[in-house]
């Protein structure tokens, strides 16, 4: 229990108010604290180089004065101390406050007398009758030592103080500065799965709080609009994946019931196409699922217009309608050979089921550029339309049949698997009419 205490103790602060407030008491402390020792010292240099140069002064006086009359001539000296000592240490005068013993003669020693400090210097003198001497003299360090003891006791009480008004601001205005990110983070706290056009209070201050307020709103639109089309998606596939079983379930209710209207044989082709149709809207689902999920998984070099020049290999064989390749060039492009692949099937296929006869791809190099393109000469699509076409389950044409209407998938993955290898597909109106899909996408190695 005890360490555990400790540990919790050592720890720091989680939140952002308390770990500013204390960064900022830590470096202001120091600060402070290695400010004062500096002006301490500076202080106390200062004064020392005053008392020092106030008894350097007089001892000159005093000095001279000897030289001229004598040792007697320091007598009547007051608040100083001034001796005069002989060669044989003994002391031959001596001012009212400097009674013997003789004071150390050693330039700039500190002496302690009745609790009072000094500083004392010395000289050598000759006295008028031959001899020599030592005149010594000392200036008191009450001042100094007064002074210095004041400041230090100002610093010690200042400071701390100082600083915890310091800490005190520091707190009310962080705590004021994050007071909205608070409100921005409980708001979209109360934000849950059914909540929808919920947005965060966007403050008016212009700061790095009000991007962030509009950032998080930005989000939470991104996030409606994404729930929005998965909603969206999960109906459509839901009614998709059911027209084909209720279609299997009604035909053989029917044969069951009334076996003489639909045979094994019709019951049979029935199941079959719905039973493709099917396949395909998984599969179609599972490719969307795999690049919403993990995008491109491996690049490798493909041969953009081998799998041009094998579609249309593919659709002249069908026979449906006839296929023109002689726009097709050398490219070579970086990325996924199967789901290049799925593109080009799927934009063919797409301008197959459109045509009223032909079918024409095309493939070449512009720059860093490799361009495809697919078109027929259908009826085109609407230049309203041209962006909802690559939207999943979207089928323009809802007269015409199932057979003949896809799943509503192939162009959805056609931009989802276009986009995935970093580049676009367009819309646009074909030479002798219909529509024309255009792929750009960057070359590779």
């Amino acid at each position: 229990m005890g360490e555990r205490t400790a540990r919790s103790l050592l720890r720091p602060p989680r939140s952002v108010r308390a770990q500013t407030t204390l960064a900022a008491v830590l470096l202001v402390s120091a600060a402070l604290v290695v400010g004062s020792v500096l002006f301490v010292t500076v202080l106390r240099l200062v004064l020392l180089d005053g008392v020092r140069t106030s008894a350097e002064s007089g001892l000159e006086q005093a000095t001279a004065r000897v030289e001229t009359d004598g040792a007697r001539a320091v007598d009547g000296y007051d608040d100083v101390l001034v001796q005069v000592v002989g060669d044989d240490g003994r002391v031959l005068a001596h001012g009212d406050d400097a009674d013997p013993p003789a004071l150390p003669s050693t330039d700039e020693s500190r002496w302690s007398h009745d609790g009072e400090r000094w500083l004392l210097v010395a000289d050598d003198v000759d006295l008028p009758d031959g001899s020599e001497a030592t005149v010594v003299f000392g200036s008191s360090l009450e001042a100094a030592d007064t002074a210095t003891t004041t400041v230090v006791t100002l610093l010690a009480v200042g400071v701390p103080l100082l600083v915890l008004l310091m800490g005190i601001g520091t707190w009310v205005v962080v705590g004021r500065s994050l007071r909205p990110v608070e409100r921005i983070r409980s708001q979209v706290a109360e934000v849950g799965g059914g909540s929808r056009g919920v947005r965060v209070v966007v403050p008016s201050t212009g700061d790095e709080v009000a991007r962030l307020a509009a950032t998080m709103n930005d989000m939470l639109e991104r996030l409606d609009r994404s729930a929005a089309a998965q909603r969206r998606f999960v109906s459509d596939a839901s009614h998709e994946l059911r027209s084909p079983i209720a279609s299997v379930r009604q035909h053989a209710s029917v044969a069951r019931a009334h076996p003489d209207r639909i045979g094994l044989t019709d019951l049979t082709d029935v199941v079959l196409a719905e039973n493709d149709r099917l396949a395909a809207l998984v599969d179609g689902l599972l490719e969307l699922s795999r690049l919403d999920e993990r995008g491109l998984v491996e690049r490798r070099p493909v041969d953009l217009d081998d799998l041009a020049l094998s579609e249309v290999s593919r659709v002249r064989a069908e026979g449906r309608v006839r296929a023109d390749g002689s726009g097709i060039g050398p490219a070579r492009v970086s990325g996924d050979r199967r789901l290049l692949g799925q593109v080009v099937r799927n934009l063919v296929d797409n301008a197959a089921r459109h045509a009223s006869g032909i079918v024409a791809v095309g493939v070449r190099q512009v720059g860093t550029i490799a361009e495809l393109t697919v078109q027929d000469d259908g009826d085109g699509i609407a230049v309203a339309e041209r962006e909802r076409v690559f939207d999943r389950f979207v089928r323009l044409d809802e007269a015409r049949g199932r057979d003949d209407g896809g799943s509503g998938l192939g162009l959805a993955i056609v931009r989802d698997a276009v986009s995935a290898h970093g580049g676009s597909v367009v819309v646009e109106d074909a030479p002798g009419g219909g529509a024309r899909f255009v792929v750009r996408m960057p070359v590779g190695d």
